[in-house]
C-alpha cells in the first residue's frame, strides 16, 4: 500500500498525498491516457499554425481537385490534414511534440511522446474484435497490431481501415488512432488486394514510402469503386433507406430504431437476398418494441408493403429481437 507522503506511484515525482491520493478511482494508467488524450486533441485544435495556411491551402486543394466527385469537402480535408501533417510536413508534428514535452512532468507520459516522433500510415484489415483493441494486420506488410478501439459501436471482422497510428503506451504492439481512424464495408476488398498487389510487385520500397507515394491513388481508386465516405455496404444501406422511407412517408419517428438496425446489420451482418426483407422485419420489430408510435398495420399489411413474404419478415423480426434483448443485458 502506497503511504500518503511515499513518492507517487505515478511517476509524477510528487508526494502521493499531493498527487494521485484524491483520485483512489482513477488508475495511473488512465490519468496517463488521459494526457496523451489532451495531447493529441491539443494539436488539432492549434494547427495549421497561420504561418502554415497557404501550404496546407495548396495541399487540401490538390487532394479537393482529385476526390470531390467522390466524397464530401469535410471529410476530403480531414484526410488531407493528416497526410500534411503525417507524411508531407512532420516537421510540424516534431515542433509540437517537443513544446508538450517541456510542459509534462509525468516521465511515463514523457516515455510515450519519446515514441510519438514518426506516425506512421497503416492500411489494415480488422481480424479479431475484443471489447478495448481490434487485431489489425496490414495489407501491405502482413504486420499485425491491437489498435485502440475509440468507442462501443460494433465492428465486424474483415472491414479494411485507415489511419495513421502511435504507440498508446500499453505495450508492444498496442497502438491508437492518431485523428481519421476510417472503416471502409466489406464492397471494398478488391481494390485493397488491387493496392496490394501493386505494392508487391516492387521489390525496391517500403510500405511507408509506398503510402506517401500511393495515398492519393488508393483514395481514387476508392472513390471509382463506389465508394463515398459511409461505413455500411451498399446492401446495409439499401436496407436502412427503405425503413427510412417507410416510416417517414407514414409520418413517423425513425431516428431511434435505425441505431439499433445500423448495430443490428453491422455487427450481425445478416446473409439475406432482398433489401426489403430485413426493412420489413424491421418495421414489424421497431412497431412491437415502440420505437416509434404505433402504425395500424398488421404483419400482413407491412409484408405487403415491402412486397416480400411474412415468413421472410418474421426471419428479420425474431433475430433483431434476439439482438436487441442481448444488447440490453
Amino acid at each position: 500500500m502506497v503511504g500518503r507522503n511515499d513518492p507517487c506511484p505515478c511517476g509524477s515525482g510528487k508526494k502521493y498525498k499531493k498527487c494521485c491520493e484524491s483520485k483512489e478511482t482513477i488508475s495511473i494508467e488512465e490519468v496517463k491516457t488521459e494526457e496523451l488524450e489532451r495531447v493529441l486533441q491539443t494539436f488539432y485544435d492549434e494547427y495549421p499554425e497561420r504561418k502554415d495556411y497557404a501550404a496546407f491551402g495548396d495541399f487540401a486543394t490538390d487532394w479537393t481537385k482529385s476526390l470531390k466527385s467522390f466524397m464530401e469537402q469535410e471529410m476530403i480535408e480531414a484526410i488531407a490534414m493528416d497526410e500534411f501533417f503525417f507524411h508531407q510536413r512532420i516537421d510540424i508534428w516534431t515542433g509540437y511534440l517537443e513544446k508538450q514535452r517541456k510542459k509534462i512532468a509525468r516521465p511515463s507520459t514523457l516515455k510515450v511522446l519519446d515514441s510519438w516522433n514518426e506516425p506512421r500510415a497503416f492500411v489494415g484489415e480488422v481480424t479479431v474484435v475484443e471489447e478495448q483493441y481490434l487485431t489489425v494486420k496490414h495489407v501491405l506488410s502482413n504486420e499485425t497490431i491491437l489498435l485502440r478501439r475509440e468507442n462501443d459501436k460494433p465492428v465486424p471482422v474483415g472491414m479494411h481501415i485507415y489511419c495513421f497510428i502511435l504507440p498508446d503506451g500499453q505495450g508492444d504492439g498496442h497502438y491508437l488512432a492518431v485523428s481519421s481512424l476510417v472503416f471502409f464495408p466489406t464492397d471494398h476488398k478488391v481494390v485493397f488486394e488491387d493496392f496490394t498487389k501493386k505494392f508487391k510487385a516492387l521489390d525496391d520500397t517500403t510500405e511507408q514510402v509506398f503510402l506517401k507515394e500511393n495515398g492519393m491513388k488508393l483514395w481514387i481508386a476508392l472513390g471509382e469503386n463506389g465508394y463515398e465516405g459511409g461505413e455500411y455496404t451498399f446492401f446495409e444501406a439499401g436496407v436502412l433507406q427503405q425503413a427510412m422511407d417507410f416510416l417517414e412517408k407514414n409520418s413517423r419517428e425513425y431516428k431511434k430504431l435505425i441505431e439499433v438496425v445500423e448495430d443490428y446489420l453491422f455487427e450481425q451482418q445478416p446473409n439475406a437476398r432482398k433489401e426489403v426483407a430485413i426493412a420489413a422485419g424491421a418495421i414489424r420489430f421497431g412497431q412491437e418494441n415502440g420505437f416509434f408510435e404505433p402504425l395500424n398495420f398488421t404483419v400482413k399489411e407491412i409484408a405487403e408493403a415491402f412486397d416480400v413474404s411474412t415468413s421472410s419478415l418474421n426471419k428479420y423480426y425474431q433475430e433483431l429481437n434476439a439482438y436487441y434483448a442481448e444488447m440490453k443485458i
